[in-house]
């Protein structure tokens, strides 16, 4: 039980980790990936060798010690941890190890003066309430999906139905449960995890579905990325009839009901949970407005899928922007998007949903923009490949 005391301490310990949060969870990392194998498939070591997932996890402790007495005021933060923990099949088990790993991390970072046995107390007591927390939610999320018409618990076989290149970098997977149940139908916008042994070592990554559900199958379209070892796998070794180990569909990052007209902005492989968010919205008489960028026509997946929703979908708009475009490429703009092309392709009215999906420079710029533009910040939604960062 956390004390009065101990909340105090634990709110005293934040300009520490405002001056030097990223090197403690640096170290956090280090120590735990070091030590102990089993929770390694749960991060993706690209995140670490880039600093994204320390730089993330450090924001994450600093909110939570700042609010670590009105623990409200972390707005979508827990419910983004959950989301994420749920995909990977982060498990109660796991947390002890975590908690031992970061309690060891602030004593050798921060050094004994500083953290003494009373503040290792009372961060240890913040953080088995932020575990006990998080693991009911988690619990709920497993329990809920288990029992939902098609749901499962844990890993479940699916097999490769088909292989279907989508441009010159991408390729979609359309996957069938080998046990020929139902699928439990998703959200549009969420992910679903995938686990499979490479070279000895378990891997575990995140895809988007990228089309809306249909009880029958799940569809991930994946790019393959010249660094990304398991992109490159399914790229170069996985084949139709070939079986996958899938988890169930998370993620918060979900098209929402509402009357107001739809904006769907993407860049790259951010089109994936988008498309799927189109397709539901074309089943009502919602206007959407659909932008997407890419590098050229050859990198552009599913240009022909939304072309003929537009041609079959009057109260859809789309609108295409190449920064490298061919002459031949039929695109609405080149170079990269910015404010004024946004000004012409949103509605006349600001007053829209829009969700935007891409690297993390095209969507600060998209939501730079956007403000610019009026429309009002608690109107946009957006989701990070990869661990979260703050869009500035």
């Amino acid at each position: 039980m956390l004390t009065d005391a101990q909340r105090a301490i634990v709110k005293a310990t934040v300009p520490l980790l405002e001056t030097g949060g990223e090197a403690l969870t640096t170290h956090f990392y280090k120590i735990m990936l070091a030590e102990y194998p089993e929770v390694r498939p749960l991060f993706n070591q690209a995140h670490q060798a880039s600093g994204d997932q320390p730089r993330a996890l450090a924001n994450s402790v600093l909110m939570y010690a700042r609010h670590i007495d009105r623990l409200e005021a972390l707005g979508g933060l827990p419910a983004q941890i959950v989301a994420k923990h749920v995909s990977l099949q982060v498990l109660p088990q796991h947390y002890p190890i975590v908690g031992a790993c970061l309690l060891r991390a602030i004593r050798e970072v921060l050094g004994a003066e500083v953290a003494t046995d009373e503040v290792i107390a009372a961060w240890g007591a913040a953080y088995q309430q932020l575990a006990d927390l998080l693991i009911a939610a988690e619990e709920s999320a497993y329990a809920a999906t288990e029992k939902a018409e098609g749901g499962w618990r844990g890993a479940r076989a699916f097999r490769v139905a088909r292989k279907v290149p989508e441009s010159s970098e991408s390729t979609s997977f359309y996957l069938r449960p080998v046990d020929g149940g139902p699928v439990v139908a998703h959200a549009p916008g969420q992910y679903i995890g995938l686990r499979m042994t490479l070279d000895g070592q378990e891997q575990r990554r995140n895809y988007s579905l990228s089309q809306k559900p249909d009880g029958r199958e799940l569809r991930i379209s994946v790019k393959r990325e010249a660094d990304g070892r398991v992109s490159r796998h399914l790229h170069d070794c996985i084949g139709e009839g070939d079986i996958l180990d899938v988890f169930p569909p998370a993620g918060g990052f979900v098209l929402e009901p509402g009357d107001r007209p739809l904006v769907l902005i993407s860049g790259g492989v951010g089109i994936t949970p988008t498309l799927a968010m189109l397709q539901a919205a074309l089943q009502t008489q919602r206007p959407v407005h659909f932008i997407h960028c890419a590098r050229n026509r050859a990198v552009h997946a599913f240009r022909d899928t939304v072309e003929a929703l537009s041609a079959s979908h009057p109260q859809l708009r789309r609108f295409y922007c190449y920064d490298q475009a061919a002459p031949d490429d039929e695109v609405d703009a080149v170079g990269l998007l910015d404010a004024e092309r946004l000004a012409a392709w949103l509605p006349a009215q600001r007053d829209v949903d829009a969700y935007f999906l891409g690297p993390k420079p095209f969507m600060a710029l998209v939501k730079r923009s956007l403000r610019s533009l009026g429309v009002p910040e608690g109107q946009m939604r957006y989701e990070f490949f990869g661990p979260a960062a703050a869009l500035n």
